[in-house]
């Protein structure tokens, strides 16, 4: 059985990408503004993000990304509940009330949770070393 770690992003659908980032970033100065891609801007939140879209540029819809302990885990359960998996390389589904869900694995991304917090929550996770140099890139970890 998967366990829930936290949340990694939100994305969202916007309008207006620019009055977006403007609006986002006067408000609440993110710790970073990553415009990597034409159509999006991921506000970056420490080791957590919030993503903006253009509105019907893509087929990324708004959702929200879980973190898991076992990504794999998470897919077996999803896949006995009989939810229907969404096809892409990621883990996405829509829950009973349509919302859209990512999810994703801890220790491949740079969100993270302090040792007190995991050993609190009774997890004992590491990280791979791509998230780990993810979390150096951003200044995150040693």
């Amino acid at each position: 059985m998967p366990r829930l770690v936290g949340i990694n992003h939100v994305a969202l659908e916007v309008d207006d990408l620019e009055a977006a980032v403007e609006f986002y970033t006067a408000l609440f100065q993110p710790t970073g503004v990553d415009r990597s891609e034409d159509d999006a801007a991921f506000l970056e939140i420490g080791d957590q993000f919030l993503a903006l879209f253009e509105r019907g540029s893509r087929e990324e819809e708004a959702h929200f990304g879980l973190v898991v302990d076992d990504k794999e885990a998470a897919r077996r359960a999803l896949e006995a509940a009989g939810v229907e998996i969404l096809p892409g390389h990621r883990l996405d589904f829509h829950d009973p009330s349509g919302n859209r869900v990512q999810v994703v694995q801890y220790d491949q991304i740079q969100f993270t949770k302090t040792d007190r917090v995991l050993e609190g929550m009774q997890l004992e996770l590491g990280k791979t070393d791509a998230a780990l140099d993810e979390l150096r890139a951003s200044g995150l970890t040693d």
